[in-house]
C-alpha cells in the first residue's frame, strides 16, 4: 500500500464525527452507533481534538468544517474556560486542569489559527501562557501534570504522555506563530524523556514518575488498563514518540540534533519486535510489562493508527523498505480490524483475535488517530498538518478521488 491508502477513509470519519457536535457546547462523546452518549459531560480533550480535526477538515474544503471550528473555539473559550481563575477545566463535570486537555487546547487553538478562524489566535495566546506559567518547569525541561482549579495544589505524580501531547501542541505552536522557541521547547521534552530515559530503559520507555521524575514501574500494578495511565509500558506509545521525532527534525531543520532519527527508529522497532503479535495474534497489545510479556492484550485503534503514522514517516525520511512493508501490513489490518462499515468510523478498541469489544475504551470518543492516520502520511513531516494541508492539492485530490478501501 501505498501513503493513500487509508485516505478514503478521511471524509467518512469527518461526516461520522459531525455528530458529536454538542448542544450545550463542544463536542462530546459517542457511542458505538455514532449518537451522543446522555448523560456524559462534554470533555475538554473532546472538544479540543474535534476542533483540530475539523479544521484539518477546512484544509481540505470539506463544507461545513468551518462553522464546526468556531463551534469547538466558543466551547473552549466559553464553558470549558474557567473564567475566575484562569486555564480548562477537565471537563463540564470536572474542574481539575491537567497538563494533558492543556496540550490539546494549544493543538486546537493553533489549528484553528491556521484555518483563519476568528478568536483563534486570542484563544492560543493565552493557552500557551497557561502553559507557560503553569506547567511548564524549566528546570526539568518538562511540564507538571495537573492542578486543582485555583491552582494552589500540584499532583505528585509526573507522566509522560501528558509531555508527549505537549510536544505535539508545541509544534504545532511554533509553526503557526513563527516563534522557534516553542520548537526548541518540545526538543527538550523528547531529548529528557526519550533520548534520556526510554534509552536508558532499552527504548521501553517508562510512563509514569515521581515528582523528581524518578520512574514509578510499578504504577497502577492494580488497575492495568487505565486508559490514561495503565501500569507497565505502552507500546502505542513508542511508535507515537517515533513519529513525533521525525517532525520535530523536520521543523527544526539545520538546527535538529543527529539523534533524532535513530531515536525515531530505535522506538519503532522496539515496538515492532515486542508489541505486534506478542501473544501470538496479529496487532499490537495495548501494554507490556518490564520484560516484554503482555499485561492487557486489548488491540486498541490509537495504536494501530500511530503504527501507520510511524511506518509512513519513517517511509517518506529514510525510504527503508521494511518500514514501507510494514506501513503496508498496519493498513491492512486497520482496514480489516478497526474500520467499521456498518456504523461508521473505528471500533476504538478489539479483542487479540480481531472482534469489537469496550473493556478499557467504549463507544467512539473521537475521531482524531484515526483521522490524522488518514491524513498525514499524504502531508510532509513539516509544517505540521494544520499548515501544510492548506496548500496541498495532492492531498485534497487524494481524500477526494479515493474509492473505499477494502482488503
Amino acid at each position: 500500500m501505498n501513503p493513500s491508502s487509508l485516505a478514503s477513509e478521511a471524509l467518512p470519519l469527518v461526516d461520522f464525527a459531525r455528530a458529536s457536535r454538542h448542544p450545550g457546547g463542544g463536542f462530546g462523546w459517542l457511542d458505538e452507533r455514532g449518537a451522543l452518549r446522555a448523560g456524559e459531560p462534554v470533555a475538554t480533550w473532546i472538544t479540543a481534538r474535534m476542533t483540530h480535526v475539523f479544521a484539518l477538515a477546512d484544509g481540505l474544503d470539506v463544507p461545513g468544517s468551518a462553522e464546526l471550528v468556531d463551534h469547538g473555539v466558543a466551547a473552549l473559550r466559553g464553558p470549558l474556560h474557567d473564567d475566575e481563575h484562569g486555564g480548562w477545566f477537565a471537563s463540564t463535570a470536572d474542574t481539575a486542569k491537567t497538563c494533558y486537555e492543556h496540550a490539546f487546547v494549544v493543538l486546537a487553538a493553533s489549528s484553528a489559527v491556521a484555518a483563519g478562524r476568528p478568536h483563534a489566535a486570542d484563544l492560543l495566546t493565552e493557552a500557551l501562557a497557561v502553559v507557560d506559567r503553569r506547567f511548564w518547569d524549566d528546570d526539568a525541561g518538562l511540564a507538571l501534570e495537573s492542578w486543582d482549579r485555583a491552582w494552589t495544589t500540584t499532583e505528585p505524580y509526573r507522566g509522560a504522555n501528558s509531555n508527549m501531547h505537549l510536544v505535539e501542541a508545541l509544534l504545532a505552536a511554533g509553526d503557526v506563530t513563527g516563534d522557534p522557541g516553542w520548537h526548541r521547547r518540545a526538543l527538550r521534552v523528547a531529548e529528557t524523556l526519550v533520548h534520556g530515559v526510554a534509552a536508558a530503559h532499552d527504548w521501553r520507555l517508562p510512563e509514569h514518575f515521581a515528582p523528581d521524575w524518578t520512574p514509578l514501574l510499578d504504577h497502577n500494578r492494580d488497575r492495568p488498563d487505565h486508559p490514561f495511565r495503565p501500569y507497565g509500558t505502552t507500546v502505542g506509545h513508542w511508535l507515537e514518540w517515533s513519529r513525533l521525532l521525525l517532525h520535530l527534525e523536520a521543523s527544526l531543520g539545520r538546527h535538529a540534533p543527529d539523534w533524532l532519527l535513530p531515536d525515531a527508529r530505535r522506538l519503532f522497532d522496539a515496538a515492532l519486535t515486542r508489541g505486534w503479535h506478542a501473544d501470538g495474534h496479529d496487532g499490537f497489545v495495548y501494554t507490556l510489562d518490564w520484560q516484554d510479556r503482555p499485561v492487557v492484550r486489548s488491540r486498541m485503534h490509537w495504536v494501530i493508527a500511530e503504527a501507520v503514522l510511524a511506518a509512513a514517516a519513517l517511509t517518506a525520511r529514510t525510504g527503508d523498505e521494511d518500514c514501507a512493508r510494514a506501513h503496508t501490513r498496519f493498513c491492512e489490518y486497520a482496514l480489516a480490524h478497526h474500520v467499521d462499515r456498518e456504523h461508521g468510523s473505528w471500533h476504538h478498541e478489539l479483542t487479540p483475535e480481531g472482534l469489537p469489544s469496550a473493556t478499557v475504551w467504549s463507544g467512539k470518543p473521537d475521531v482524531y488517530h484515526a483521522f490524522q492516520a488518514a491524513l498525514l502520511p499524504l502531508l510532509p513531516l513539516a509544517p505540521v498538518a494544520a499548515v501544510s494541508v492548506r496548500t496541498s492539492g495532492s492531498a485534497r485530490a487524494a481524500v477526494r478521488g479515493a474509492e473505499p478501501s477494502r482488503v
